[in-house]
């Protein structure tokens, strides 16, 4: 069943008029599709409990999502089941699918719920679901026993109920109560303020490090020069077709243009590497002496 071909209505008809598998066909199909990779296997398997991936996508209405895109989410999450799921441990499909379904769903929700990733550790996910419930209950259990609960109180509550600490109920709160800002709105109400994307720091390379290095640049060509003028002709030319140039040649092309085999070309280039890092330990060398 294609689920982008459909709107959320068609595919919620489709899905009800489908089969319903006894434990015995529902296992077969599982096997089949397990063993024998039987694609009309898993397509009837995913077709009938379809309907278990939409009821379950419908209880994320209310973050806003489209619905559209919870049944798409929760139609990939069945297909995760079917394709992990092992018949030989002895559970329903269905039992082992409603995990797949809703963490799907719940990894939609969050990547979508804002343009900053709210975070996807269990301890979030625990918090972004189940955060206002909790609260609520509370607020209800307080005001039913004549107390008042200050937010901080609140707080360190929800983070004890839920088992997370307080700081992640602090931060979770925060994303929950407000939306996304444009980088570009003024930090006051004066058409001359600054705007926000203005207090970020910038992360290109400072003028500092730029300067060092250009410097140490200049300073690795001027050694380099030196460590050729320290071979012959023959080693310039072979190092500078080799390394120098944006498409190096190979030994085979510069042993056909020398008149020598690809093996003694190579011998040669080992021998005028040897030369030239004697020399740039040299020049090395004399600089470290001159700063001692």
């Amino acid at each position: 069943m294609p689920l982008d071909t459909f709107n959320d209505q068609t595919l919620s008809r489709r899905a009800m008029k489908a089969e319903l598998l006894d434990a015995e066909t529902e296992l077969t199909l599982a096997y089949a599709w397990r063993d024998r990779r039987d694609e009309a296997a898993l397509h009837r398997l995913i077709t009938a409990y379809m309907r278990l991936a939409i009821s379950m996508a419908a209880k994320f209405k209310r973050y806003g999502a489209p619905m559209n895109d919870l049944v798409q989410e929760a139609g990939l999450g069945l297909m995760k089941a079917a394709d992990k799921f092992d018949p030989d441990r002895g559970v329903r499909f269905s039992t082992y699918a409603v995990w797949w379904i809703k963490a799907s769903i719940q990894d939609y929700v969050m990547r979508n719920w804002s343009m900053v990733r709210t975070g996807s550790t269990s301890s979030q996910k625990s918090l972004f679901f189940n955060m206002r419930r909790v609260q609520a209950r509370l607020e209800r259990e307080a005001a039913a026993e004549g107390m008042s609960l200050d937010r901080h109180q609140l707080r360190e509550k929800i983070a004890i109920e839920i088992g997370v600490p307080l700081s992640d109920v602090e931060m979770m709160e925060g994303r929950l109560s407000g939306s996304d800002y444009s980088l570009n709105a003024t930090q006051s109400s004066d058409e001359e303020g600054r705007e926000w994307i203005e207090t970020l720091e910038d992360d290109a390379e400072q003028g500092a490090s730029l300067v060092e290095g250009k410097l140490d640049n200049a300073q690795l060509r001027e050694w380099l020069v030196v460590a050729l003028t320290s071979l012959n002709d023959r080693e310039r030319f072979i190092v500078r077709e080799r390394k120098l140039r944006d498409d190096s040649r190979t030994l085979e092309s510069l042993g056909q243009e020398l008149g020598l085999s690809k093996e003694r070309v190579r011998q040669l280039e080992a021998a005028a590497f040897a030369k030239m890092r004697k020399s740039l330990e040299a020049q090395s060398r004399e600089v470290q002496d001159f700063l001692a």
